[in-house]
């Protein structure tokens, strides 16, 4: 009788949930009236309440439907940058950047190699990268689908992502940096990826003695122009500014009323240059503020064309005595060890979290400028004009211990992570925002406890002038207790967490577990600004260039083995379920051109291509052609094969490489 009783209930859940929810779906598309009794009793055996069952339906995605939402996030230590799907939370691609990726054949004899070239540092391979703030290409201050960028803190390194086809095309190297950390964030145009720095040191990161620190150390941000119609980076039209040897750490790129500024925070306003006498966990953090870096980056653009900057190792930089003299830079205080520098929606604020003061600061732009136009600032002592902090302060907003970053949603509200607190603040923006929510301005609405010590945050679009809303992701960096033991090294922890409703009403939804490295920043995409090819357009496509490559082989009865002398040019073609050709005979010490081309024009139909002995490992998608070159520096027999299962005579699909000693 109990067990009836308590299958009933279920029921009732069920249907009060379905009605709550506005009706289900169910067999044939009609409204379903209520759990069936096969459910419930899976409810019941699982323990699950009503916010559980949820959940589930908020984020279950049957087999065949897409998400509606795509996260690029960060891949942290791996150098990676990762695609996820959102509700769903389910990873899609992990996309090959700064470190080798065999699946992707990224970096495995393929354009990949070139590519990975291009972030030498001082001449030498570093082939790992430490990412975190991936940024995607915006038009009018909305993500345009079009690009992605990431920065590689450990070397100050920069990339572009293709999102036509979820691949890297370009990595450079700072050459006047050794660290970043406030990269990448783009203008609201994609004029420009801003690559702020991180740790001071000499500018070319040349020796200077610690005890030089005040004079011999510096900050450097960056500004990378970008060229859109080429997709590159165009290092003859960027150009640097010096900052003082303050750590400045992340970013954002004003828009609309605050277009063509940049704000970034910084903390050791100190100076503190570690050791006993006091080490740098309490010399950087003894002063009660820090400094708000505010860069007026089209002014800097003016000095760049009239000649006041000077060129450094290839890179323009405006010196920090002519950056502060032109009225490009200017500080205000900020509370101590700050870490987001985060714009609201129209420009018209910049919100600041220190992770030693339980407030956000709301910055005022129409204030800053106010200030600026007023005069009489004083300066910091690198000249640097300070503007009072009660002259650009618009409100303090008592949060919680540790607020971090701040996205916004599309009713007016803003959600700060709180890294001590381990929750999400969700507070209502004041001034042109209060009439989008019931609440006054200025006010903390509800905090929401997350597992555990979230530090970034992201919602839906919610960094740009257009915020989505629906959806928070907290990045939370411990993971204790949420799932399997699976030793000391435990994964990060992504939560999705339910902001579609006004007020006291957000939810976590699911726990992500991320296994990989530690991700930092992400952003959330609409899948429909998305417009990536299902196939190369044509057959014979190279990926680096993004054309038809000159060396392709059209059809099989052009592939052919070439001799010059001890080179030998191989044209061969990959399609379902072999290689042509597929016998190549070469003599020991041969230098060897190959250039595979897929013929295939279906979806999905990718061959690989595994060259025994020789460390090459190709993704040859439908349409591509790749080119390796190599010497045949080991005699022997060798197979080529096939790594990615294709047809039902997938084991066929092989060839032998022969190498006369």
């Amino acid at each position: 009788m109990k067990k009836l009783i308590s299958v009933g209930i279920l029921l009732l859940i069920g249907v009060l949930f379905i009605v709550a929810c506005g009706g289900a779906p169910g067999t044939g598309g009609t409204p379903a009236a209520g759990l069936t009794v096969d459910a419930a009793a899976v409810v019941q055996a699982r323990g699950l309440s009503s916010d559980d069952i949820y959940a589930a339906v908020k984020t279950y995605t049957p087999s065949g439907k897409t998400d509606p939402y795509i996260m690029i996030a960060s891949g942290g230590q791996s150098g990676q940058v990762l695609v996820i799907g959102i509700p769903s939370m389910r990873i899609l691609k992990v996309i090959g950047v700064f470190t080798p990726e065999p699946w992707q054949g990224y970096g495995f004899g393929g354009s990949g190699d070139e590519i990975l070239a291009g972030g030498k540092v001082n001449g030498k391979d570093v082939l790992w990268g430490d990412t975190h703030h991936p940024g995607l290409s915006e038009t009018n201050g909305v993500y345009d689908g079009q690009f992605a960028f990431i920065n590689d803190k450990a070397n100050a390194r920069v990339a572009v992502i293709d999102l036509r086809d979820f691949s890297t095309k370009q990595i450079l190297k700072n050459p006047n940096a050794i660290n970043d950390h406030g990269g990448a964030f783009v203008t609201p145009n994609t004029e420009y990826v801003i690559e702020g720095p991180q740790y001071a040191a000499p500018i070319g990161y040349e020796y200077a003695a610690l005890d030089q620190y005040k004079d011999k150390y510096r900050g450097l941000i960056t500004f990378w122009a970008f060229d859109r119609m080429k997709g590159r980076f165009d290092q003859s039209k960027s150009f640097q500014i010096e900052l003082p040897p303050y750590w400045q750490d992340l970013c954002d790129a004003g828009k609309k009323v605050s277009e063509g500024w940049v704000f970034c925070n910084s903390f050791n306003t100190e100076l503190a240059i570690g050791g006993n006498n006091p080490s740098f966990e309490a010399g950087t953090t003894k002063n009660d503020t820090d400094y708000l870096h505010i860069i007026n980056y089209k002014k800097a653009e003016e000095i760049v064309r009239a000649g006041k900057a000077k060129q450094l190792n290839g890179m323009m930089m405006i010196d920090l005595k002519t950056a502060a003299a032109e009225g490009i830079l200017f500080f205000s205080p900020e509370p101590k060890s700050p870490h987001g520098s985060d714009v609201t929606p129209g420009g018209e604020y910049i919100v600041v979290g220190g992770k030693l003061d339980p407030h956000v600061t709301v910055y005022s732009f129409e204030k800053i400028q106010n200030a600026i136009q007023a005069g009489g600032l004083k300066t910091d002592e690198y000249g640097v004009p300070v503007i009072p902090l009660d002259k650009a302060m618009e409100a303090q907003i008592e949060l919680g211990l540790g607020p971090l970053h701040t996205v916004f949603d599309d009713k007016g509200y803003a959600y700060t992570s709180l890294f001590l607190d381990s929750a999400v603040a969700r507070w209502s923006l004041g001034g042109p925002y209060e009439k989008k929510h019931p609440e006054p301005g200025w006010k903390l609405v509800q905090k929401l406890p997350v597992q555990y010590n979230i530090g970034h945050i992201t919602a839906v679009e919610g960094d740009t002038a257009e915020p989505g809303g629906q959806f928070v992701v907290a990045l939370n960096k411990w993971s204790i207790d949420r799932f399997a033991n699976i030793g000391p090294l435990m994964p990060q922890n992504f939560q999705l967490v339910d902001i579609s409703k006004t007020g006291d009403q957000m939810k976590v939804l699911y726990d992500m577990p991320i296994g990989m490295a530690e991700p930092h920043y992400a952003e959330i995409i609409k899948a429909d600004r998305l417009k990536p090819w299902q196939v190369y357009p044509q057959v014979g496509w190279n990926a680096e260039t993004m054309s038809v490559d000159p060396k392709a082989t059209l059809k099989e009865a052009d592939a052919k083995v070439v001799r010059n002398g001890n080179q030998v040019e191989i044209f061969m073609t990959v399609i379902r379920s072999h290689y042509m050709p597929e016998k190549v005979e070469i003599k020991k010490g041969d230098h060897v051109i190959w250039h595979l081309t897929s013929l295939e024009r279906t979806p999905d139909a990718t061959h690989g291509f595994a060259l025994s002995g020789y460390n090459i490992n190709l993704s040859i998608e439908p349409g591509k052609t790749e080119t390796i070159e190599f010497d045949a520096t080991l005699p022997g027999t060798f197979t080529y094969y096939c790594t990615e299962f294709c047809s039902a005579l997938h084991l066929e699909m092989l060839g032998y490489f022969l190498v006369q000693p």
